[in-house]
């Protein structure tokens, strides 16, 4: 009898013992299709945060933000190299510890998995420890997984997460953390095109004006707060006869004096920049093309009418003392939607002022 109930005991514990591994096994498989679920939605969240008009750097911190919401980590960091220094584009960690953190690439335990493009998980094994690269923090962090950064097999920096709770990383599932590393490279390489735009920015030295590259930046975040706006490009026609016959300093005088007339006639929620050369774009931010008409025709108005004496560098003996240079423009304007090509707008413009080589009026495209 006792042994019959031994059998019975044992056959339970095993069918027990069964169940409880096809229960794990459960939890397993809901566990990787949760965290694939999560990677696809941080993907998404990602792709639509890109698409944000948001400058460059704020993109990249809202991507580590994400990163940490959506996994729960305790610390995130993206450091980028520029090809001469180290700069920490994204963190959560207290600004005390970034120098430790841009410089990671210095340390011995890193420098192998930079050369061989493979994540390092490193972690301490009991309290009163400290994780290799930590110089004078104790307890913030007790484990970390560092992922070199590479676009097109070049090195660009590395990304590391890290938690405050010692082997937090063991059962992590590093395929999806692969998964996440490369939308952060895509994430970069998408955001370094728009960096490079931004950083190229020039404010041209005759008029104070900025550069188109400000236009494609900062100034489109501006115009994107409306969902249409007019768009108007307008072209000093004759400024090649101007420098030809009398001098290239009054036709930087002449420059000057139109820039410096619009930007006191308009508002300062447009924009206004020099596009290239004789060329210049006024970004009308919220208006109706047919709203900026009769500005436009007064504006073209006030610079023809401007008679600007010769600079006393162009004159020579025996030319007249009151030669003067009367400026022509030619302008054309179309209607801008809000989260289309601006630079496609603004060549469109630009293809048909360069065309019209005999107009001198108003003209909608």
């Amino acid at each position: 009898m006792i042994i019959a109930v031994i059998i019975l005991l044992v056959i339970i514990i095993g069918f027990l013992m069964l169940y409880n591994m096809s229960v794990y096994k459960k939890i397993d498989v809901y566990k990787n299709v949760n965290q694939k679920i999560t990677s696809l939605n941080v993907l998404q969240d990602f792709m639509n945060e890109i698409g944000e008009e948001k400058s460059a750097d704020e993109k990249v911190k809202r991507l580590n933000e994400i990163l940490i919401e959506k996994y729960d980590i305790k610390y995130s960091t993206i450091v980028v190299y520029t090809g001469t220094e180290y700069k920490i584009k994204a963190t959560n960690v207290d600004q005390k510890h970034w120098d430790a953190l841009k410089s990671l690439h210095k340390e011995e335990i890193f420098k192998d998995s930079i050369q061989t493009a493979t994540p390092k998980y490193i972690t301490v094994e009991k309290e009163g420890e400290r994780l290799p690269y930590q110089k004078l923090e104790f307890g913030r962090a007790k484990s970390a997984m560092f992922f070199p950064l590479y676009i097109d097999n070049i090195y660009i920096g590395y990304w590391i997460i890290e938690s405050g709770i010692p082997h937090d990383f063991d059962n992590v599932d590093t395929t999806i953390l692969e998964v996440v590393k490369n939308n952060i490279i895509s994430a970069l390489r998408t955001i370094e095109k728009q960096g490079v735009v931004e950083n190229i920015v020039r404010t041209d030295e005759f008029t104070g004006l900025k550069s188109e590259e400000y236009l494609y930046s900062e100034g489109k975040r501006k115009i994107d707060l409306y969902t249409t706006s007019a768009i108007c490009m307008f072209k000093i026609t004759n400024i090649v006869d101007i420098n030809e016959n009398i001098g290239r300093h009054t036709g930087n005088k002449m420059i000057t004096q139109i820039s410096n007339l619009i930007k006191n006639s308009i508002s300062d929620e447009y924009i206004f920049v020099r596009y290239m050369g004789p060329k210049f774009v006024i970004a009308f931010s919220g208006v109706e093309v047919n709203g900026v008409t009769d500005f436009m025709n007064d504006i073209k108005q006030k610079i023809e009418s401007m008679r600007i004496p010769a600079d006393e560098r162009d004159l020579y003996e025996d030319d007249e003392e009151d030669l003067v240079a009367i400026p022509q423009i030619n302008v054309v304007i179309t209607k801008y939607y809000k989260g289309t090509q601006i630079e496609g707008v603004t060549k469109k413009l630009e293809e048909y002022l360069d065309s019209a080589t005999n107009e001198n009026t108003i003209n909608y495209i």
